[in-house]
């Protein structure tokens, strides 16, 4: 790519930035934000006279007049029908900072250590790792279990169950890790471009970065003096600046960038195993009525289950665990008797 490309493109980035932070600043109208936004569309220009210049230099013509993307006017019209804090993980792809604002209202103190920055954003991780398991086990306890049942409700014949639910977990397990690999690996992608910009932003002009993350900070309720202090100060380790640019400006955690492959397999483990529970009396006989046992067990995993997930929710353990049990009863039952009328019918 050549430098002038790049620079041409640095500029329609930064007015395309300006455009958005304007119109985010209107659907903020008489919020303590609009100045904040407004100020930032301000930067954002002043970034793009950097570019300018630069092209300037070089020869390069400007278009006479900027032209926002189809894309730039969709988001600031969904920015006006809707919210910014709706549309805040659009706006932070689109690299419109201060969306941590919609994330983290209250005024915290700025770290001082790289163990600092992002503490806060890592006391959930583990409990959403679980959390995440448990659904993962439980879509598919739920999902193989109606599979089974309805197939069970139209034939007896042990061996098409079995297969049945054993194409029922592949499937399902598969299709699991696909679409979270597709997600992980989307996300982590817009995070690394994201993160990308920013440290070529931090390069070519980390004063005018410096700007825009204490007025950030100054919106948070940090005075603006000691904002404009720690935000110079900030930027003196490069590399704790753009950790913590990224956060503060595009409400992005670095430490959120996961492994696709990771992802994609703990999701196909969580659902097999969850699938893998009503398929167990068929895969080995362990009764002469494998029906009767799997229903059993379904109904204890699903207890189970409901049990786990009132960790989450606050409720008590029992009362998660039955509602869990009538929910996956209802959608089993619901299944098993429309599988018996389908075979009868076609019987």
């Amino acid at each position: 790519m050549s430098d002038n490309h790049h620079a041409l493109e640095g500029w329609a980035e930064e007015k395309s930035s300006a455009y958005l932070y304007r119109a985010v600043a209107r659907a903020e109208s008489g919020t303590p934000r609009q100045a904040l936004f407004e100020e930032l569309a301000e930067a954002a220009e002043a970034q793009a006279s950097i570019w300018a210049d630069l092209l300037a230099k070089q020869g390069q013509p400007l278009p006479e007049v900027f032209r926002p993307s189809l894309r730039t006017r969709l988001v600031a019209r969904l920015t006006q029908t809707f919210s910014p804090r709706t549309l805040r993980p659009v706006l932070a792809a689109m690299k419109v900072r201060g969306m941590s604002l919609y994330t983290s209202p209250l005024p915290h103190r700025m770290p001082v250590s790289r163990e600092e920055i992002g503490g806060r954003h890592r006391t959930s991780g583990a409990g959403n790792t679980l959390r995440a398991a448990v659904f993962g086990v439980n879509d598919g306890l739920v999902s193989n279990a109606a599979l089974i049942l309805g197939v069970a409700g139209a034939t007896a014949d042990h061996g098409v169950i079995l297969l049945t639910g054993s194409a029922g977990l592949l499937a399902g397990a598969l299709s699991m890790a696909a679409g979270e690999y597709v997600s992980v690996r989307s996300q982590r992608e817009m995070f690394e471009y994201q993160i990308g910009l920013e440290r070529e932003e931090l390069e070519q002009y980390p004063q005018e970065e410096a700007a825009e993350l204490a007025l950030i900070y100054a919106a948070k309720g940090i005075p603006k003096a000691e904002a404009e202090s720690l935000a110079n100060r900030l930027l003196q380790d490069p590399e704790r600046a753009l950790d913590t640019l990224a956060r503060e400006e595009l409400g992005l955690n670095p430490d959120e960038l996961g492994s696709p492959w990771k992802a994609a397999a703990a999701s196909f483990t969580a659902f097999a195993a969850g699938a893998f529970i009503p398929l167990v009396p068929y895969a080995i006989r362990l009764a002469n009525d494998p029906l009767v046992l799997s229903i059993g067990l379904t109904g204890g995993a699903l207890f189970g289950v409901g049990a786990l997930l009132s960790l989450f929710t606050g409720r008590q353990a029992v009362y998660g665990g039955l509602r869990m049990m009538l929910i996956g009863g209802l959608a089993g039952a619901a299944t098993y008797f429309i599988g018996k009328a389908l075979g009868i019918s076609l019987g």
